[in-house]
């Protein structure tokens, strides 16, 4: 009996065992199970999420140079078609004829220009001017737009330097510049990277040191739209956390113009008179278009501004359609519910369709047709979906159209309105209205209100056949924090100025940014100035020219800007320029009224408090003396020598460590042997305790130590060499605030936002401030050099012996650096040995351009009426550098035609004698003119 209860019991442990084990597997298989269905969940959840479009930047015709610009122009109905630009070397005079048949000619000649499109802020982006010529001017808008996309995203670009971030741009080739195997004097070896298609992405990603995919892409004027459509795929796949996506067209030369022609494929008038009975043809334009791009997970995690979310996009292709470039209407319809499947939406969810519209008589009502079809089914009777077209108002700006549209619609959505189409007399007759509900916008419109978000869709379609559509919905509420809000940080310094830090990469750059801050606050007075520092401290680069404006109130802070956009001095305002070379700390004088400070910071500051503390703390063991206690007291007792020694540990210690706080790298110092100890530890050598030590008993630190060469006693007269700029850590008066403005215009980087309690709103959405002020000088391969009709000619006679000069005092004027040059030094003494008395002027020429030719020809009227000479020997033709794009001419044969004209309108005019030097690649003038 015994070992049948046994063995029972056996059968029966062995069976619970089995259970367990069954039970243990069946609840990790369905953990597993879970676990994959999340997963699944997720990647599904990605896969479908929607894009933020986070910033935004555009460049489109009639001085469009922002995303309120363009609304600004389509809500008050305007056309921004011009004549065209006569900065490109275009034939113009020649280019016109109202005969369609005439090759070679344009029966149009307006377009939706940008006539600016030349200039471009080459220094700003490390560019010579020998490589801007040759650029693209794709290339050229597209690096000044993507930096204002970022800093319209409240993303610092320099920020993003090694990320994944891509680059998707649509892109047409133009006809800029040469072909490779021509010559062409001052672009060869930069017309490759110039004038490749690849490179107008790849150029945006080397400039801004981006690391995700860069990709150009050209379908045509379904570009911009195919790139955004990739940009999203890439970002919902995890290639890549971050996107610029965008187009651009500049057309180099009138090609489309006259090609056109031939097909009488455009308006006579230029205009695209999108689905009106009077549509005539298409019309050009140019433009350039960048949005930011996250998915709306990301976004709102990172605190951006969501503008809109691009909810789902899909591309086909015509395939074998009834003509090559002809539109097919069933690729369409398909293009549109692909979107539609896509983002889960019927026909009725759609409120307006921002339309490819160009205004052709066989396009428009393809179009129209497939819109009919597919928008205007299924959709109640007073709900019509809206059309409109952007087309109207700029012309067909081609690979940038899309993204425009998108802008157009973001900017709609906004602002709860949808714009009316141009140019419209009535619908056209080639389509059967009634087929479907859809109205062509003839007249602004308020947004109409559903009860659900606001969507518009934006198509695109290529004369390579390839179609593009989008769906844009409004941007979701930003969700609500869960629990308590986070308190704000706790400000470094509680009772500082505020500071509004600004920087640019040059000083007439500088200027101009304060002048663009200036008049924000002008425009927005009741912006918190702690809200502008938080937004200039963390959402713009730190570039090499730097400037803090400081003051106690706005009315200070304003006077700053002012003195600074003026280019004067002002006691509100700290200036400087970033070099590469080392910047020196200086500790607090012993002598000095640190203790006076001490006290100040200890109150204002928890932090600098909190560290006079923990110093107190390290010296305890070596000293009787309280040290807080008599370094905060007013009345701090009888001398002691160690107290004394302790209490100047503590403060400079402390004081050391609350700029560090403020972000400032503190890595040389200067100072007093007394502040030994205290060097010795904040260079890292020492800790705390062992610094507490030495300062206390009055001991040296090892000067083996490995971080000792980072403090310089005060009294080495090598100190002030080894370092660009010597910056006191509490300057006259005890203004912190003014050493860190003293050290971030050398270099240093400083946590301005730290310093003052920031409003929370302004943590929470940055404010929108002024994009770059770029300073912008004319580029262009082939523009017409100066036009001798619009200048008295001036003609130059050899000398077959140089003829005895008059007077004796001479000016001869000579262009900086080339004194010692032999042609220059030959033109000297050649006067000199007939016993002339030659004063010599040098000529800076860096600078020669023709948009700088007023300010040359002051410099040289100040040179010539101050020296009152009997004549004037002009050796600025030995400066053979070429002074701009597009001139035709060096730089010294500019300022010998300026000199030309200034000493003709003077009354008593010296003798005018001009060397030239046949030796040379350019021996000087033959013939010239001067503006009369």
């Amino acid at each position: 009996m015994g070992n049948e209860n046994t063995g029972e019991h056996l059968t029966g442990a062995a069976g619970d065992t089995n259970e367990e084990k069954l039970r243990t597997y069946l609840r990790r298989a369905m953990t597993e199970l879970r676990e994959v269905k999340g997963r699944l969940r997720e990647q599904e959840d990605r896969r479908t999420e929607p894009v933020a479009i986070v910033g935004m930047a555009c460049r489109y015709p009639g001085g469009t140079a922002s995303p309120e610009a363009l609304w600004d122009l389509v809500a008050e109905g305007r056309d921004a078609l011009t004549e065209l630009p006569d900065n490109r070397g275009w034939d113009i005079e020649n280019l016109y004829d109202p005969d369609p048949d005439r090759p070679g000619r344009s029966y149009a000649y307006e377009g939706g220009f940008l006539h600016d499109a030349d200039r471009f802020d080459a220094e700003f982006f490390g560019i010579s001017p020998r490589e801007a010529i040759a650029m693209d001017p794709q290339q050229r808008v597209l690096l000044e737009t993507s930096w204002e996309a970022l800093e319209r995203a409240g993303i610092d670009p320099l920020a993003v330097r090694g990320s994944n971030t891509g680059v998707y741009i649509g892109a047409i080739a133009q006809e800029y510049g040469p072909r490779l195997h021509q010559p062409w004097e001052g672009a060869d070896g930069h017309l490759l990277t110039g004038t490749t298609a690849s490179v107008i992405s790849g150029r945006i990603s080397y400039a801004l040191g981006l690391e995700g995919p860069a990709v150009t892409l050209d379908t045509a004027c379904s570009s911009s739209l195919v790139a955004l459509h990739t940009a999203c795929q890439a970002l919902r796949s995890g290639e890549t956390d971050l996107a610029l996506a965008g187009g651009v067209t500049v057309l180099a030369s009138p090609g489309v113009f006259v090609e056109f022609s031939r097909q009488r494929g455009m308006a006579p008038d230029g205009r695209c008179k999108a689905f009106a009975a009077a549509a005539d043809g298409t019309g050009w334009g140019e433009g350039a278009g960048v949005l930011v791009l996250q998915r709306l997970s990301d976004a709102l995690r990172s605190g951006h501004r969501v503008h809109a979310v691009i909810r789902a996009s899909a591309v086909n292709q015509d395939g074998a359609s009834n003509g090559l470039t002809a539109p097919s209407g069933l690729a369409q319809q398909k293009v549109v519910r692909q979107a539609l499947a896509q983002a889960g939406l019927t026909p009725a969810d759609v409120d307006v369709v921002e339309a490819h519209g160009t205004g052709t008589r066989l396009g428009d009502p393809i179009e129209a047709q497939a819109l009919l079809e597919t928008y205007g089914q299924g959709r109640p009777a007073d709900r019509p979906l809206l059309l409109g077209s952007l087309k109207s108002n700029l012309g067909h700006t081609q690979a940038a159209a899309g993204v425009g549209g998108v802008i157009k619609m973001v900017m709609a959505l906004r602002a709860g309105l949808v714009p009316k189409t141009l140019h419209v007399d009535e619908p056209t007759p080639h389509v059967e209205w009634d087929a479907g509900a859809v109205e062509l916008l003839t007249e602004q419109v308020p947004w109409p209100q559903t009860g659900r978000p606001r969507r518009a869709a934006v198509s695109s379609f290529g004369i390579s056949g390839t179609n593009a559509h989008v769906i844009v919905e409004e941007a979701p509420a930003a969700p609500e924090p869960e629990g308590a809000p986070a308190p704000a940080a706790a400000p470094v310094l509680g009772s500082a100025p505020v500071a509004w830090p600004l920087s640019a990469r040059g000083a007439e750059a500088l200027h101009a940014q304060a002048a663009r801050l200036l008049d924000f606050t002008a425009a927005h007075p009741g912006t918190d100035p702690a809200a502008l520092t938080h937004a200039l401290s963390t959402t713009r680069a730190a570039l090499s020219h730097r400037a803090v404006v400081l003051g106690a109130d706005r009315a200070a802070l304003e006077a700053g800007l002012r003195a600074l956009a003026a280019g004067q001095d002002s006691p509100y305002v700290v200036r400087g320029e970033v070099t590469d070379e080392r910047i020196g700390y200086v500790l607090p004088d012993p002598q000095g009224p640190w203790r006076e400070s001490a006290r100040r910071l200890a109150a204002q500051s928890p932090e600098f408090r909190s560290h006079l503390e923990a110093c107190a703390h390290a010296l305890r063991p070596y000293t009787d003396t309280p040290v807080l206690d008599r370094l905060l007291s007013a009345a701090p007792g009888p001398e002691d020598e160690t107290a004394d020694r302790c209490a100047l540990f503590a403060f400079t210690v402390a004081l050391v460590r609350l700029w560090r706080a403020l972000g400032v790298r503190l890595d040389a110092f200067v100072g007093d042997p007394a502040h030994e100890a205290a060097a010795v530890h904040a260079a890292g050598a020492l800790g705390l305790d062992a610094a507490a030590r030495c300062a206390a008993l009055g001991e040296a630190p090892d000067p083996a130590q490995p971080s000792w060469s980072l403090f310089r006693p005060a009294s080495d007269p090598q100190a002030c060499e080894d370092y660009v700029a010597l910056v006191e850590l509490l300057p006259p008066g005890g203004n912190v605030a003014a050493g860190l403005a003293r050290a971030y215009v050398h270099g240093a980087h400083v946590d301005w936002h730290t310093l003052r309690e920031t409003p929370a709103a302004a943590r929470q959405r940055p404010l929108d401030l002024p994009t770059y002020a770029f300073q912008r000088r004319p580029y262009w391969l082939g523009a017409p050099a100066r036009t001798v009709s619009e200048r008295r000619s001036l003609d130059w006679r050899p000398a077959e012996q140089p003829p005895e000069p008059s007077g004796a005092g001479w000016l001869a004027l000579v262009p900086a650096g080339f004194t010692e040059d032999p042609f220059v030094t030959a033109a000297l003494e050649a006067l000199a040995v007939r016993g002339v008395e030659v004063g010599v002027r040098t000529v800076d020429l860096s600078d020669a351009a023709e948009e700088e030719e007023e300010a040359l020809a002051q410099r040289l009227t100040q040179d010539v009426t101050a020296a009152a000479p009997a004549g004037v020997l002009c050796l600025l033709e030995a400066d053979g550098t070429p002074c701009g794009p597009g001139l035709g001419l060096p730089r010294g044969t500019l300022a010998t035609l300026v000199l030309a004209r200034v000493l003709h309108g003077l009354p008593d005019a010296p003798e005018l004698w001009c060397a030239t030097d046949t030796t040379r690649a350019n021996p000087g003038p033959s013939a010239m003119a001067w503006s009369a």
